[in-house]
């Protein structure tokens, strides 16, 4: 399962952690992204994905959402959540928001 996003140190952007761990194989990652017409760049040890807003993808599953837009950062998730098979977000409760705490 993923935590839920939570706003970076430097307000730059949004991450999402798997918890447990949840590694990737870049190389799978990249080919299914290309196949749905999503362009990405190899960086080798990460992949940037333009997805509306950026999105850096590390080989130790943590996503980073380049946008200060939660909403964004959101659908972004659910995008690659499909397109990857990934774990679904923690649930937060209905009166918070996206990074708060």
């Amino acid at each position: 399962m993923y935590r839920r996003l939570r706003l970076c140190s430097n307000h730059g952007g949004y991450e999402a952690i798997a918890d447990p761990p949840h590694p990737f194989d870049l190389r799978a990652v990249k080919t299914v992204l290309e196949k749905a017409g999503i362009p990405v760049v190899d960086a080798r040890v990460l992949l940037i994905v333009s997805l509306g807003p950026e999105v850096t993808i590390s080989r130790a599953g943590r996503l980073l959402f380049k946008t200060r837009d939660a909403r964004a950062a959101e659908e972004a998730f659910e995008r690659l959540r499909n397109l990857l098979g990934l774990p679904e977000m923690q649930a937060r409760p209905a009166d918070s928001r996206v990074g708060s705490d």
